[in-house]
């Protein structure tokens, strides 16, 4: 061993044989040398109680016992820290049974902790993530967004705005073939709005943008957002189609106004009558596009499975509503669960099929055609029931709702045998504990869900609407859309969902938030703008970030122009007149209380003129502003054809407000023929 020793020895010095270095001395020890050195260096801390004297001195002074707390530490038995102060005997049941139920509320305030703490830095990591995004989004914008050819005029442009909003002059990527296919589709909608806009009238603009979406691309995105434009039409209560003027008996006094129809009351006191009566139509509308979407469910089903539905010859709701519960609950030869059958059949799922689809006047029929059979295990249904289909918002007078209350108390609530679909009806007519939102076998996907909690709805008690979009909001958008990039995650569902409890601005945000939808929220916001179903806020309260704005104590509001202008940048070089179709939508929002809809109006000018500069020279610079003809006579731009849209009101507000500001950037700019060349 000693020899071992030596050799390391030997072999340590060889290492540092070739460092040479006269000014630091070599320390020359054995390794018994180096142990004694140790053992006397240790033999030397005893001063150390000396220092625990004068720490126990300054801790006296602070009324802090020292020796005592060392003494409980190092008696400290941690293997007794759950079990109780005091032993339990044997028999001892209830002192058991008390201290389980302690354990189980420590345990349990300790994983809620631990679930709150998990959820807290998840939706904190999730929000750093979107202002990154936002932030990241922003700065390529200012920055010129991509690379990319541009014109003297935006370059120029760009030094002129002295770094200030430096989006307005930002050219965006070129877009792809599937998605310019999509865009022209959609533009087509905005021209004809416009054009029905010149001529004073309605143009049925959210069917018209659920057409252009189909059109365009049949992919997951596109179906969802066809159906939110479906919910859309059926909140606004707008028709597919208006008839043309040219017909005999339409006349354009006639014809519904859509434009700005709700504006008044969308805008004005939430707590007015008018306010209430529209947050009605709005889960009103909500509820009939899920009822239509859920019987188109139910076809295709019927369908798919003929043999299993046998539907036979006869073509009626009720017939097809048989056929779809014999396909959705019956299997090998029994009924599932639960399933009540009155009279030989399944006539509480046959109701509540029928008014899931909204046909509750066939339902209503049914029902009466089982009388006698209801009666014997229900005998107050039907004339409930009754008075609940007959009523004009759905809902039922106290008295009928104080029974339905005593009867589902007494005999459903606690009952494990109850039917399923029986006991939905009486939450229903009865709007019974809406707290409880889901019904075993009934609310079994997101549409059944939403259905359901719009079913009970009840804006005079509950707090309404509003108080739906307050436990949505809560669930948030990873609930009804799944997390990004996550299998079978979809997109639009949740801006759908917002559109049904009437949150019209952060649906709009919802879409803009992806890339993907980032089109359809452009289209969304002028649909809601001309409907008067969207609220824009002031340039103070406008962020550059975001186009959702949600102001302390106030309600939510999307900048429209903000909207626009970064939508349409991306080929406002290419085509200038499509552009400004786009801008004169920022318009509509024009009659919007507290100088807002004035500011509007004038970004809507800002853009415009923004256009004008943007544009390349030659012909079509000269469509938009006019010009003059070889013989010296003038012709009017585009610009000043849709005037009335930008609310320029005469020739001298275009000139003042578009040409003379507009050739003074183009002088600028050292576009001197542009200058020259405008129409003054």
């Amino acid at each position: 061993m000693s020899a071992d020793l030596s050799s390391l020895l030997s072999a340590s010095r060889a290492l540092t044989s070739h460092l040479s270095k006269p000014d630091l001395p070599s320390v020359k020890l054995t390794l018994d040398q180096i142990e004694a050195q140790s053992r006397r260096l240790v033999s030397r801390q005893t001063g150390a109680s000396g220092d625990d004297g004068r720490a126990n001195y300054l801790l006296a002074q602070a009324h802090v016992d020292a020796p005592a707390l060392g003494s409980s530490i190092a008696h400290l038995n941690t293997a007794t820290t759950f079990t109780p102060l005091q032993a339990l005997q044997d028999t001892d049941v209830a002192g058991y049974l008390r201290h389980a139920h302690e354990q189980n509320l420590i345990s349990t305030i300790e994983e809620a902790r631990k679930e709150t703490q998990e959820e807290f830095y998840r939706v904190l990591e999730d929000r750093e993530r979107r202002d990154w995004d936002a932030k990241k989004r922003r700065v390529f914008e200012e920055l010129g967004g991509r690379v990319g050819g541009e014109n003297k005029a935006v370059s120029d442009l760009k030094k002129s705005y002295g770094g200030k909003s430096l989006l307005s002059v930002s050219v965006g990527p070129a877009p792809s073939l599937q998605m310019q296919s999509k865009m022209m589709a959609y533009d087509r909608v905005v021209s004809e709005l416009n054009t029905a806009r010149l001529r004073g009238i309605s143009f049925p603009i959210v069917h018209a943008l659920n057409q252009a979406s189909l059109s365009a691309s049949t992919d997951q995105i596109s179906l969802q957002m066809a159906q939110n434009f479906h919910v859309l039409a059926k909140i606004t209560a707008e028709p597919p189609a208006l008839p043309p003027l040219e017909h005999a008996g339409a006349h354009i006094l006639n014809t519904p106004l859509f434009e700005r129809k709700y504006a008044r009351v969308y805008l004005g006191d939430p707590e007015s009558r008018d306010a209430v009566e529209l947050r009605k139509q709005i889960a009103k509308g909500a509820r009939e596009a899920l009822e239509e979407q859920y019987w188109d469910v139910m076809e295709r089903t019927i369908q798919a499975r003929p043999m299993e539905a046998q539907l036979g010859g006869d073509p009626s709701v009720a017939n097809k509503v048989r056929a779809f519960i014999a396909v959705r609950h019956y299997r090998n030869g029994e009924w599932e669960d639960r399933i009540e059958l009155v009279a030989g059949q399944p006539l509480w799922a046959k109701l509540f099929y029928l008014v899931r689809t909204g046909h509750v006047n066939e339902a209503l029929d049914e029902a009466m055609r089982s009388h006698a059979a209801i009666e014997h295990r229900e005998s107050s249904f039907l004339s409930h029931f009754r008075a609940w289909v007959e009523s004009p918002d759905r809902r039922l007078p106290r008295a009928h709702r104080d029974q339905l209350h005593s009867v589902y108390n007494a005999h459903m609530l606690h009952s494990s045998t109850t039917d399923p679909f029986k006991l939905a009806l009486y939450k229903i007519m009865g709007k019974i504990d809406p707290a409880r939102r889901s019904v075993a076998q009934v609310t079994v996907t997101t549409e059944d869900w939403l259905w359901f909690q719009l079913s009970m709805v009840d804006e005079e008690e509950h707090g309404g609407l509003r108080a739906l979009a307050e436990v949505l909001l809560s669930y948030g958008e990873r609930h009804f859309d799944g997390a990004p990039g996550q299998k079978g995650s979809k997109r639009g569902v949740w801006a759908g969902v917002l559109l049904m409890c009437g949150q019209f601005e952060r649906a709009v945000a919802s879409l803009w938030e992806h890339q993907e939808t980032e089109v359809e929220a452009v289209h969304l916001a002028i649909a809601l703008a001309y409907h008067g179903l969207l609220r824009v806020p002031s340039k103070a309260e406008t962020s550059d970030l975001t186009p959702l704005s949600l102001p302390p104590g106030g309600q939510p509001a999307v900048s429209l122009a903000t909207l626009i202008w970064r939508y349409v940048r991306q080929f406002v070089k290419m085509d200038a007149r499509e552009a400004l179709q786009y801008v004169y939508c920022v318009c509509l929002s024009s009659d919007q209380p507290k100088g807002v809809g004035k500011e509007q109006v004038e970004s809507a000018w800002e853009l415009v003129r923004r256009i004008i500069v943007l544009a390349n020279t030659g012909a079509a610079w000269e469509e938009l502003v006019g010009g003059f003809r070889p013989d010296g006579t003038r012709f009017s731009g585009v610009i000043e054809q849709g005037a009335s849209l930008l609310k320029l009101e005469n020739i001298n507000d275009y000139n003042e407000q578009v040409l003379i500001r507009a050739a003074k950037h183009s002088e600028e700019n050292d576009r001197i023929p542009e200058a020259i060349k405008f129409p003054w």
